[in-house]
């Protein structure tokens, strides 16, 4: 039996407050709102209960935020796809934001385990003046529990319309993608962490959170697997591969910071549920 599940949230400002409204349809939660930084910004963490997806599976979420809203969604562990011998898996999330809108999506890392068939898609419409700081992490297996990805295949697909679009499959088949140089290069964790504008960033703005990517991520241990650039004046991106999930998160957090203070001069207030 296939589980389907959707969630749809819906951020507005309401006496200066962001205020979270939400509906949902199987298995998928959104738990109560909270304030850590003050009214401004809301955070909220999704819960799946059933723990993971198998083949047929479905999660749907979709997510506005009205002008002058801010909200930040995470997860309190990992999304698990599993293994399945027929119909793949799906994860999708549609994001749209209004004008002068924010969104903080912080989901934490999803893991492909051996033998699963599975698709994860994330799409983010932005108004002009809307702003989106996000991150997407994929773990290929499970190493240290000798359980490689050696079966299955995972297709990605990351788009922000007219400005970028990433869609790239993960073969277990494909040696030479994983483990070539100009691939994957045997690693087993590849992460982004990206920031994304419905109008184009000025010149200062994009060129001082560059520098200040690139300045964290040269004193890192990833150092020789990460870089930074902007391929459209609308959106920045990191990148990195790692040999496990916790060194790619742990940039990824260093990097979320420096930027939120850089671009929206906002503390550096991690989810409470990152600490427990």
């Amino acid at each position: 039996m296939s589980w389907h599940a959707s969630l749809s949230l819906d951020y507005t400002l309401e006496a200066q407050r962001s205020v979270l409204r939400h509906v949902h349809d199987g298995p998928l939660r959104v738990l109560k709102s909270l304030y850590p930084e003050g009214d401004g910004v809301c955070h909220n963490v999704l819960v799946h209960p059933p723990g993971g997806l198998v083949g047929g599976d479905t999660l749907d979420m979709r997510v506005h935020v009205a002008s002058g809203a801010h909200g930040l969604v995470t997860t309190p562990g990992a999304t698990r796809f599993y293994r399945s011998e027929g119909a793949p898996a799906l994860q999708s999330a549609q994001l749209r934001l209004q004008a002068g809108a924010r969104l903080e999506w912080l989901p934490l890392e999803t893991i492909l385990y051996n033998g699963c068939q599975a698709e994860n898609r994330l799409r983010f419409e932005l108004a002009p003046g809307a702003e989106l700081l996000a991150w997407d992490v994929t773990a290929l297996g499970l190493p240290h529990a000798n359980q490689p990805f050696a079966r299955g295949r995972f297709c990605q697909h990351i788009e922000l319309p007219g400005v970028w679009l990433e869609r790239g499959v993960l073969d277990a088949a494909d040696r030479r993608l994983l483990h070539s140089p100009l691939g994957l290069a045997g690693q087993h964790c590849m992460a982004s962490i990206f920031f994304a504008c419905g109008s184009a960033l000025t010149r200062e703005r994009r060129e001082a959170a560059l520098d200040g990517a690139r300045q964290i991520a040269q004193a890192h241990p990833l150092k020789g697997s990460a870089g930074a650039t902007s391929p459209n004046p609308q959106l920045l991106v990191l990148r990195v591969l790692a040999p496990q999930v916790e060194p790619a998160l742990d940039l990824l957090k260093q990097i979320w910071l420096n930027w939120r203070q850089q671009l929206w001069q906002l503390s550096a207030t991690a989810p409470r549920i990152w600490a427990m």
